[in-house]
């Protein structure tokens, strides 16, 4: 067929038929070869490149989706937080007691700084107080953050295992090292708990603070570092002087307390970030601080911002206080005072409105200065006066007595037998301070009687004492402005044993706090009711006012058990222990206590705390005071150092100057006669030694309160010696012509002529001296 086609094609064609056949049969160029290869190549290379790429933005839009949307969200936005303004804290008056200002705080951007160590270097140099130390660690904060956290540097294999089980993305096992890190761009926010609860469930001895540092490490860190916080006028402009890249300032509000130590602990302080760390600062935190704004910054990328986006802060409210500044002066420099003259540890005063339940004034010695509080230690910055409890000692007597009058378990003259001196419960006898012969209940908490008490506690048995010591606020806080308030320590009734009974009911194996001791008389000044102590008046925001309200917790004891409580208190400051507490021109009701302290499970013949409670004008109280001294020892008296550790002695004498000064500044009228005869009578019998505090501490035990009325070392009349040294008694008598004659050796426990009694110049007085001094107003302490 084939040759047929060809017969009859032209002549030419058949010549390029055979053309075309010859040529291939003819061998074939080299170079057409290596083309074919090169294109080839260059093919499978392109096609190679092509899935690369493709592989490449699959791997970008996919898999590092997040972290790409992450990383581009913080160089191109940044947030800065900015706090809000806290309010500012006044006294009742409106005197400012703390208040915010303004000031500049440098902060970095780490990715906008080349030379780290450069720029730590001349920052330092512009700032105070930069040592080397802090230049390192400047240094270390301006560098660039690592894109990935080392969680646990060498975890067991089945710990290995269980993380890598999890599947995580954003962790996992480097098998290079077998640790087990994470990368925290790859975590978004809402899954922050989530993941690190996973990682720390399969990791070993990870709970509680471990959880919580896992969770720190994985939270993203911010393009962001403070250099240095709220810093100085003249630091701000040298650090501006510098035109440092990648360096700026922020405005944020220092806290400042104009008033330095003044009620510090009731007041508080701030951190670094403007949060409540104590005080009213802590507990209104919410009120004061306000709300936060934020500053939104778009940048290009060339980091230049185009677009900026704020939500200014909310300021916070203003917050008035019961308190009175001029008061809290007066408290704070009488108890710092007293601290001094009598040598003693610490201590704590508390004033309050007993007719409201505001505390007027509230002080704790030793103090600390809030503007810095981080050079304060620890027992400074202790609020004492809701923090510490303390055995108060005979004041929990008006406790006693209290729920003896409700039950009816006594009358005010009914008459018991102390004339022993002590009473025996079981193996231990509980002593008083002299032997004082049968006596009136009303003179049993005049004269501080342990043994009456403790008679009056058994005839009410445990169920009866327990429920009064509840009524009056005792084992639970009573206040909700004070967060760290101390509930105290209790018997319950079921536990409570004749022995307990014995020491409740004259103020030992109770602890109590100062605001709550200072508490419960305010509800007997006020006829009865137990009122919740306030510190906070009223809080201000936009032009609103949010008053806080009187609140009775209960009432305690009714109105009569008040007015026959009152009259007996204003007899111990007559005639009693508390005569260093009295007021000229005012009527005082108060009760001395002094409770040896509890050292290792022994109670102390040297450390006592000393306290003093009471309120004047005592037939219209204006003000409850209390004042606890820690640790009382000696004093300076005629120019001798003598003992003076008791609540007669050493706190009453604190609260009648507190009171003295309060009086005359709230302009209370006088409400009796301030000429007064004199307090120690010559013809005064020898068992008059029942009010050997007051004369104890008003001829020989303590200095005169200013402006007392109290006749001491009259010429002709023997002065109380008890208590002192023989060495102090001979300089005593020999001021008023007399001679000793001692017997036996430590402390004058008693002497002949007694205190008062008129004697010849020149005569001898016999003196009887005993190894142990007993208290100068309190015989409390538990005997053998």
């Amino acid at each position: 067929m084939s040759r047929l086609a060809d017969s009859i094609r032209p002549p030419w064609g058949r010549r390029s038929t055979r053309r075309r056949r010859a040529a291939a049969h003819a061998p074939r160029p080299e170079w057409r070869d290596t083309l074919k290869r090169r294109v080839l190549v260059a093919a499978w290379a392109f096609a190679i490149w092509v899935v690369a790429i493709e592989a490449r933005l699959v791997h970008l839009q996919v898999v590092q989706h997040a972290e790409l949307v992450a990383r581009a969200g913080s160089q191109q936005r940044r947030t800065i937080e900015v706090h809000s303004k806290r309010g500012e804290i006044l006294d009742r008056n409106g005197r400012v007691l703390a208040y915010s200002v303004d000031a500049d705080t440098v902060y970095a951007v780490p990715t906008d700084i080349d030379e780290p160590a450069a720029t730590a270097r001349a920052l330092c140099n512009a700032l105070n107080e930069c040592t080397r130390v802090d230049r390192d660690a400047l240094e270390r904060r301006l560098h660039r953050r690592r894109s990935f956290a080392l969680l646990k540097s060498d975890p067991s294999s089945e710990e290995a295992r269980r993380v890598a089980a999890l599947g995580l993305a954003s962790a996992g096992i480097d098998p290079d090292t077998g640790a087990v890190y994470a990368v925290p761009s790859r975590i978004e926010d809402e899954e922050l708990e989530a993941t690190a609860s996973a990682i720390c469930g399969a990791l070993d001895d990870c709970a509680g603070a471990g959880r919580d540092d896992l969770a720190r490490r994985l939270r993203r860190p911010r393009d962001f570092a403070y250099v240095q916080r709220k810093v100085s006028p003249e630091e701000a402009r040298r650090v501006a002087a510098l035109g440092l890249d990648g360096v700026g300032f922020l405005t944020e509000d220092r806290r400042y307390y104009p008033g330095r130590e003044l009620a510090a602990h009731l007041i508080g302080y701030v951190g670094l970030d403007n949060q409540g760390l104590s005080g009213i600062e802590s507990t209104y935190d919410s009120e004061i601080g306000g709300r936060a704004g934020q500053i939104l910054v778009h940048t290009d990328a060339r980091r230049r911002a185009f677009s900026r986006i704020d939500r200014p802060p909310t300021a916070g409210a203003t917050v008035e206080l019961t308190i009175d500044k001029h008061l809290q002066h007066i408290a704070e420099r009488e108890l710092r005072a007293g601290i001094r003259t009598y040598d003693a540890d610490a201590g704590a005063v508390v004033m309050l409105d007993p007719r409201t339940g505001e505390v007027l004034a509230l002080a704790s010695a030793p103090s600390f200065n809030p503007n810095v509080f981080g050079a304060a230690t620890p027992a400074q910055r202790r609020n004492r006066a809701v923090q510490d409890v303390y055995e108060p000692g005979s004041t929990f007597k008006i406790v006693t007595a209290a729920a003896a009058f409700e039950e009816d378990a006594v009358q005010p003259d009914e008459v018991f037998d102390v004339s022993a001196g002590f009473i025996r419960i079981g193996r231990n006898r509980i002593h008083d301070f002299t032997t004082y012969g049968p006596l009136s209940f009303t003179d049993v908490i005049v004269k501080s009687s342990n043994v009456g008490a403790i008679l009056v506690g058994l005839r009410l048995g445990p169920e009866r004492l327990s429920r009064y010591v509840d009524r009056f606020g005792f084992g639970r806080a009573l206040s909700r402005d004070f967060p760290g308030e101390s509930a105290g320590l209790v018997w319950s009734a079921e536990t409570l044993n004749d022995r307990a009974i014995a020491s409740i009911a004259m103020g030992y194996q109770i602890a109590v706090t100062p605001l709550q001791m200072a508490a419960a008389f305010a509800a007997v000044a006020n006829g009865g009711e137990l009122l919740e102590p306030r510190v906070v008046r009223t809080v201000a925001r936009n032009g609103g006012r949010v008053q806080s309200e009187r609140r009775v917790i209960r009432r305690a004891i009714s109105r009569e058990t008040a007015a026959a409580l009152t009259g007996i208190m204003t007899q111990v400051a007559e005639r009693g222990t508390a005569r260093r507490a009295r007021v000229p021109g005012y009527a005082v009701a108060g009760k001395t206590g002094t409770a040896e302290k509890l050292i290792d499970g022994r109670y102390s013949h040297t450390d006592h705390n000393a306290s003093f409670v009471g309120f004047v004008p005592a037939d219209a109280p204006r003000f409850v005071v209390l004042v606890m001294l820690d640790t009382p020892r000696t004093a300076m008296i005629n120019g001798i150092r003598q003992r003076a550790y008791t609540g007669g002695a050493a706190a009453a004498p604190v609260f009648q100057r507190i009171a003295e000064a309060a009086l005359r500044y709230l302009r209370v009228p006088r409400t009796q006669d301030s000429t007064r005869p004199p307090l120690v009578a010559r013809s005064a019998p020898a068992r008059d030694a029942d009010l050997r505090a007051a004369a104890w501490s008003e001829s020989a035990g303590a200095p005169l309160p200013a402006r007392s009325a109290v006749a001491s070392e009259d010429a002709g009349s023997i002065p109380d010696l008890r208590g002192l040294s023989a060495r102090q008694a001979v300089e005593v008598l020999g001021r008023i012509g007399l001679r000793a004659e001692f017997n036996g050796d430590g402390a004058v426990a008693r002497h002949v002529p007694a205190a008062g009694e008129a004697v010849d110049p020149g005569a001898t007085v016999t003196v009887w001296l005993q190894r142990y001094a007993p208290p100068a107003d309190d015989a409390e302490a538990l005997g053998p």
